[in-house]
């Protein structure tokens, strides 16, 4: 066996990376000041019994902590005509921005928000944390769940939505 590999840089591991496509999700709870939520594309189905999911927030996501102090969240699954839902809920919340404003949506059974037209909704407990570098892995306990199943998923792969042969833009 040779010598270990040297340290993999951000934009290889970026790189590499974006080859798994995944599915993009909101992640939105309900607190004293309205409704908040963030984009996020690290979410997994984790555990049948006890029912868990999984998902990863930045380090310096100034909507994770506040979803955190509300306890129960809801995981909407984007679908596939949702890429300014994504984008949206995307930007930073430090900018007074109101992600809500002109979304409608409805309330899980816990109160979080459920964006209207998503692919699923999974509404959830906090369950642990866990540290994941510069990511915060949350794994929620889920308490209700729904999906619609003719409307197809938002996916992401090399930097961009849509699963494409063609060459991302560089």
């Amino acid at each position: 066996m040779g010598a270990p590999a040297g340290p993999v840089s951000p934009a290889v591991m970026r790189e590499v990376l974006g080859h798994f496509v995944s599915g993009i999700v909101v992640v939105t709870a309900a607190t004293p000041g309205g409704p908040i939520g963030f984009t996020c594309q690290s979410f997994a189905s984790l555990s049948l019994d006890p029912p868990l999911v999984s998902f990863a927030a930045a380090r310096t996501s100034s909507t994770w902590p506040r979803i955190r102090r509300a306890d129960t969240f809801c995981v909407n699954v984007l679908a596939a005509d949702h890429q300014e839902l994504s984008a949206g809920f995307a930007r930073s919340a430090g900018d007074g921005v109101d992600k809500f404003a002109g979304v409608p949506w409805r309330p899980s059974p816990t109160g979080a928000p459920v964006l209207d037209g998503v692919s699923a909704w999974i509404d959830c407990i906090l369950w642990n944390e866990y540290d994941g570098g510069d990511h915060t892995i949350a794994v929620g306990r889920v308490l209700d769940l729904g999906a619609a199943p003719d409307r197809l998923p938002l996916l992401f792969y090399r930097g961009r939505y849509g699963v494409t042969t063609e060459p991302p833009d560089p």
